[in-house]
């Protein structure tokens, strides 16, 4: 089976270890979440996966259908087909989102092959219309000026034009109202299916009202403490994150 693995994975950020044998299983197909407490590691482990350059991996591997990829630049991570959907989008100035979209989808083409721009742009426009995003934001620099929703709607644009085989969506419900969070869960509702697997990272039970994930799996000092279907992410909502203390170190919950 197709999968993302996640193997006792132990990261750090200069001397403070913060991932601290995490062990996650994402099969292609399947929706998963991740919930915890602030500081529990939860970005670090979306920022670990994409191969940010702040953290060092001092133990266990990550491997995307059996191959490892720590050892490999964030760009050859994303061609193989991870994409990571920030908590924060940064603004790219001077590089228009068609364009920006349009690159990427080239890069991952055989060399000499070029993207056709007709057809290129027809499931452009189709999928901003599915998303809410007026067409006029394709001669926009990527996330310059954006609001909040908008830079969250134009990362989801970004994956559906992608169609990475494993997506990690880092808190996507940051920062947006109730109508911008059912455009953005709409967007990544429309992308589930057999051949992508999705790993969602949130504080709240909210998003997973939209987004109903497989799995949820809680994370408290940088590993997995609880997992269990999506009725879990109700009883911390209703108990909150204390409730975990007697909880600490089970790995079902029954």
């Amino acid at each position: 089976m197709s999968t993302l693995s996640i193997r006792n994975l132990h990261a750090s950020i200069g001397n403070q270890a913060i991932l601290r044998g995490l062990s996650l299983e994402i099969p292609q197909g399947e929706v998963h979440a991740i919930m915890g407490k602030n500081g529990s590691g939860k970005s670090t482990l979306a920022k670990v996966m994409a191969g940010h350059p702040d953290y060092t991996v001092t133990a266990g591997e990550v491997l995307l259908d059996g191959q490892s990829i720590l050892d490999m630049e964030p760009d050859v991570r994303a061609r193989l087909g991870l994409f990571l959907a920030f908590q924060y989008p940064i603004e790219i100035p001077g590089v228009t989102i068609a364009n920006f979209i349009r690159s990427a989808l080239q890069a991952r083409l055989p060399e000499g092959e070029e993207l056709e721009a007709t057809q290129y742009y027809a499931e452009l426009y189709s999928k901003m219309d599915e998303l809410s995003i007026p067409r006029a934001f394709t001669a926009r620099s990527v996330n310059e000026g954006f609001s909040g929703g908008e830079k969250k709607r134009c990362e989801i644009l970004q994956m559906s034009m992608l169609k990475p085989k494993y997506a990690v969506l880092d808190e996507t419900d940051s920062g947006l109202d109730i109508d911008a969070l059912k455009i953005v869960s709409s967007g990544v509702n429309a992308l589930r299916g057999p051949s992508v697997g999705m790993l969602v990272i949130t504080h709240y039970q909210r998003l997973l009202d939209y987004i109903v994930p497989d799995k949820i799996h809680v994370m408290a000092a940088g590993k997995i403490v609880l997992s269990g279907e999506k009725d879990l992410a109700l009883k911390l909502e209703a108990e909150g994150y204390d409730w975990l203390d007697e909880h600490a170190g089970i790995e079902k919950l029954k």
